[in-house]
């Protein structure tokens, strides 16, 4: 698809990123060309068809050119989250046996110079910016012109020209570590068919509600690509469409590239939606008609939402602006997609209906099953983890769910994430975080209980909200306002607490709560590099905070 486009399309812009003062784009020509100069590159390192080849750096051009070239190698390609420590990374590139590092720089590389003994000096590493400040006991090549300079082009267009034919679609095109919420994280293996077909399927979906191929959209992208999500959804849903693609500059510059590159379509998670809402409240305009799209940039057409539960009210308030946010639903296992809302086809709490090919069926305990040829492989070097997950055929999900009668799969849960208190009773706790944090006072909640009589929580307030909503009562207190022992901040919180969770059972209120200073963060290794809350390390860090809570549980 790819060599199509290259084909089709060969002077149309395909990949733009920011050059320091402006977006500028590489033709699907210029594109191809720099795919070949960076395989040629791997195969003088040393690497051949199916050897594994580390990668860690955050969203830029070189991350794609790179993944790319990788696949047209025939190697498998293991991205590694960029927020990772030293020791997370080291142990992941051990596990997966990378023979290649290739990293964005200095700051990356640092994080495993005092791990060299244990990684071996006979890692070839390769890196997009000059790394010679940092003492490594590695020879290290920097990748950019200097270094293609001396390449065999031919050989590298040779490479593109034979990719189809030595590549099968049951080869593994990636190994894909997950972010291990409940666990350590396990090497997901991924074929070419798996992703391209997923990509593949997904754009069906959309080009029938469409009536259009999607190649006219030009997407906006800034969740990581070491991630799977923006992987098959924004980089190869972008080669799938033929369309053209943005590489963000931060997560902080979303909006503002938005405008400058008049981005049509974009991928996130509802935490990014959410603090869209927020601004927009905040300043006073989130009800004027048009405010939202304006926002964007004005010209936005497709939000799309993964990763997470979408909140109804996100959902309510996105579709009253006419621009709807389209869920859908997917793990790492899957490619990621299993179901995706479209234009024509959403509803409300749904995260839409099933891709083609994508089978879906609810075991008796609620958990959603499903297979197809977007099922992983296996897990790498871990046939235990593997059966656990595939059995009969099918992949187990780990999540509770529901399908209707019109075909849409909602999510009511995580089956694993279950709180069973110690009456016997089943509580989905990410039910109760997302009522919790439809309040703007209200940043992040994480719900505790499990084994316990009753339920508590570690709160994370909004505090520019929270004093305001203080000085509107008059209850404000200059000094200790932003402070979680000020006792009028204690009982407005009571107050918040009790009217988002009122239609709940009795056994589903959370009787007491801690209200922390800072919020959960990727860098303390409270979330995710999906944002998803990482509950065991934020039990850890607050145990007696949450100790404190059940002192007198009689």
């Amino acid at each position: 698809m790819f060599l199509r486009n290259v084909q089709q399309r060969s002077e149309h812009p395909a990949l733009w990123t920011w050059d320091g003062s402006r977006f500028v784009a590489l033709s699907w020509a210029e594109l191809h060309r720099a795919v070949a100069d960076m395989a040629t590159l791997l195969a003088e390192c040393g690497v051949e068809p199916g050897d594994r080849v580390a990668h860690l750096s955050e969203n830029r051009r070189e991350w794609v050119i790179t993944d790319l070239a990788i696949q047209a190698g025939g190697a498998i390609h293991v991205p590694l989250h960029a927020p990772l420590t030293g020791v997370q990374i080291a142990e992941q590139v051990l596990h997966c046996g990378a023979r290649v590092l290739v990293v964005s720089g200095a700051a990356q590389l640092a994080k495993l110079v005092p791990l060299a003994s244990r990684l071996g000096r006979d890692l070839r590493v390769l890196s997009y910016e000059p790394a010679d400040s940092i003492a490594a006991p590695w020879v290290i090549r920097t990748v950019g012109s200097d270094a293609f300079f001396s390449l065999d082009r031919q050989r590298g267009d040779g490479l593109l020209r034979n990719w189809s034919e030595r590549l099968d679609g049951s080869d593994v095109a990636t190994i894909l570590y997950t972010s291990g919420t409940t666990g350590e994280p396990k090497g997901v293996m991924l074929t070419h068919a798996n992703l391209s077909g997923n990509a593949q399927n997904m754009l069906v979906s959309f080009a029938q509600s469409e009536k259009s191929s999607c190649e006219h959209y030009r997407r906006l992208s800034f969740l990581p690509m070491s991630h799977i999500f923006a992987r098959t959804c924004d980089i190869y849903g972008w080669i799938v469409s033929g369309g053209e693609i943005a590489v963000a500059r931060s997560r902080d510059s979303v909006l503002q590239d938005c405008a400058l590159v008049r981005a049509t379509w974009i991928n996130a998670v509802p935490y990014f939606y959410e603090k869209v809402w927020r601004g927009l409240r905040d300043a006073g305009v989130a009800d004027q008609p048009g405010a939202l799209r304006a926002a964007f940039g004005g010209s936005m057409s497709i939000c799309c939402s993964g990763g997470a539960a979408l909140p109804p009210h996100l959902f309510d308030y996105y579709q009253s602006q006419g621009l709807p946010i389209l869920e859908g639903y997917g793990l790492s296992e899957t490619s990621p997609v299993i179901s995706i809302s479209t234009p024509a086809v959403f509803r409300r709490g749904c995260a839409g209906k099933p891709i083609p090919t994508v089978e879906v069926r609810i075991a008796e305990d609620g958990e959603i099953l499903t297979r197809g040829p977007h099922v992983m492989r296996e897990y790498y070097r871990d046939p235990g983890a593997t059966a656990e997950v595939l059995r009969d055929g099918w992949f187990h999900t780990g999540d509770l769910g529901a399908i209707d009668a019109d075909g849409f799969l909602s999510i009511t849960g995580r089956k694993k994430e279950l709180i069973v208190t110690a009456g016997g009773k089943n509580i989905a706790p990410v039910l109760l975080e997302s009522l919790l944090t439809q309040d703007p006072r209200i940043l992040q909640a994480m719900v505790v209980g499990d084994s316990r009589n009753y339920l508590t929580a570690l709160l994370v307030p909004n505090w520019e909200q929270l004093a305001r909503a203080l000085a509107s009562a008059e209850l404000a207190d200059p000094e200790n306002a932003g402070r979680a022992s000020d006792e009028r901040v204690i009982k407005l919180m009571r107050q918040i607490v009790a009217e988002r969770l009122s239609d709940l059972a009795p056994y589903e209120q959370v009787r007491r709560f801690t209200l922390l200073q800072r919020p959960f963060s990727i860098d303390a290794e409270e979330l995710t590099p999906k944002l998803s809350l990482r509950r065991k390390n934020i039990a850890a860090r607050y145990d007696n905070e949450i100790a404190a809570m059940y002192a007198d549980e009689r």
